[in-house]
């Protein structure tokens, strides 16, 4: 199960969430070798933060960061494969992060573990000219609403 940020009425505490990922099962993403336990999701805003697992050799293909991505790395890897800053690598206990509007494809040579936070859904360029979020749903009607891209070119 995903955590979720709860409708209001829905939690006696408004404050402190304890989300147990010991307990959550990896989910399946629409990417190869790439599992992701949801700890945080604004379905609203779209923030998000979530672990991250990857396989040996997995691609994260042609993607725009929308707002700021954060990403600590727990173990292995997290190489630009292309882009502006292909090759650099962020190794286990490293972290980066990458401004609003930066594009790239990314990989995971030997695997990783990463958390991961995004201010808005990342998007995906599609071999077919689409531009998709991570579930594979048309960005701009899905995350259209944040104002995201505006405050990106801004």
């Amino acid at each position: 199960m995903d955590a979720t940020i709860p409708k209001d009425g829905e939690s006696a505490d408004r404050h402190s969430h304890l989300v147990r990922p010991q307990d959550m099962d990896w989910q399946k993403t629409r990417f190869p070798g790439c599992e992701a336990k949801t700890l945080l999701f604004d379905r609203r805003t779209g923030l998000m933060t979530a672990l991250m697992r990857f396989a040996p050799g997995s691609v994260l293909p042609d993607h725009e960061h929308v707002g700021i991505e954060q990403s600590w790395v727990i173990e292995g890897a997290l190489v630009d494969k292309e882009g502006p800053a292909e090759g650099i690598a962020c190794k286990a206990g490293e972290f980066i992060w990458r401004e609003a509007g930066s594009r790239h494809a990314a990989w995971c040579p030997d695997g990783a573990l990463i958390l991961a936070i995004f201010q808005v859904p990342n998007k995906f360029f599609e071999a077919d000219g689409r531009v998709v979020d991570a579930a594979g749903q048309d960005w701009d009607e899905t995350w259209g609403h944040t104002g995201a891209q505006r405050a990106s070119r801004g």
